[in-house]
């Protein structure tokens, strides 16, 4: 079975109390892709130090090769400190200049790119020059090397200030797939010129945006639930209720549990149910990759009453959205 790839960071998430985590939204996604049965790798860079060391050891631990973890000599592993506040929403500090901003493309990667199922890729990645290169590189080889190769998902995971409209306009015309929260929507809307009047025009530039005939936009809202926008299927699912104790990754859970499912050959809305249970489970926990048992998962979800939704029920009201403008 050919391997799903998350390219980009893989870092330290250190918390106030000291404790640190493996993370990074790409490698929180090649890991939930292969807690979920599917075979994962992660692509990035660490530092020849003490914490790069100690992150490789962990990805292998946790059931994922390092083969495609390079080791930088002159920049250090990277970290994000992350602050909880009390409704158990993280805030980011992230380090600059680290070992993942340089990430390399070389004869390895471009037989991975060639001969995986699909990769994910997120905006964050792309904060330097050269790896923002290297993970166009990646795309490019992919979408070129075989056409029955279904997809690219970006992560729309903004973190940084100064967004660069050549790399977002680049991102989206190589992705079929766009994962996004509220938060991040209206940034990018904002920076792309899509119209804020209301939340289906918004996801209607999105689905129409050149490149992809398959093209499904995944606009979470934590435990307010998602909306799910294709050409052949539009639809909002509620929220899970969940006690939180940490909500860090949870949007990297959902993303690969509706990648996974969507490989089976489930329909969207089944995918969708799925992977809103599965990452209710991730909040349980501390950290990003917590061990979750698929079948727990799929016994709640079987259990769940929900009746079929309309065709289109967005969740976002005009007012709601113009308001966040």
């Amino acid at each position: 079975m050919k391997p799903i790839v998350g390219i980009g960071e893989l870092l330290w998430d250190i918390y106030p109390d000291g404790r640190k985590v493996a993370g990074g939204a790409p490698f929180n996604f090649a890991f939930h892709c292969q807690q979920l049965g599917h075979p994962a790798v992660i692509v990035s860079r660490v530092g020849h130090d003490a914490e790069g060391r100690e992150l490789r050891e962990h990805v292998r631990t946790l059931g994922l090769t390092d083969q495609f973890v390079q080791v930088d000599e002159k920049h250090p592993t990277g970290s994000v400190h992350i602050d909880v506040d009390n409704e158990c929403i993280p805030n980011y500090t992230i380090t600059e200049d680290v070992a993942w901003d340089w990430i390399n493309w070389s004869e390895e990667l471009n037989d991975l790119a060639r001969h995986c199922w699909c990769v994910c890729f997120g905006t964050l990645g792309q904060r330097s020059e050269r790896s923002r290169k290297t993970i166009q590189q990646f795309l490019h080889t992919h979408a070129t090397a075989d056409s029955s190769s279904p997809f690219r998902i970006l992560d729309v995971n903004i973190r940084q200030s100064d967004l660069s409209e050549a790399m977002l306009q680049t991102s989206l015309a190589h992705a079929e797939w766009v994962k996004l929260n509220t938060d991040e929507a209206m940034i990018l809307a904002r920076s792309l010129g899509y119209s804020l009047s209301t939340p289906q025009e918004f996801l209607r530039q999105l689905v129409g945006h050149p490149v992809a005939e398959n093209r499904c936009v995944l606009w979470t809202h934590g435990e307010a639930g998602c909306d799910v926008w294709a050409y052949e299927d539009q639809f909002y699912l509620p929220g899970v209720h969940t006690h939180v104790v940490d909500t860090v990754g949870a949007g990297d859970a959902f993303t690969a549990a509706m990648v996974c499912l969507y490989r089976e050959g489930q329909p969207l809305r089944e995918c969708a149910r799925f992977a809103a249970h599965y990452a209710a489970r991730v909040c349980q926990h501390q950290g990003a990759t917590p061990r979750i048992d698929r079948a727990d998962v799929e016994r709640e979800v079987a259990s769940s009453p929900l009746s079929r939704l309309p065709k289109v029920q967005l969740r976002f009201t005009t007012e709601a959205f113009g308001s966040q403008g």
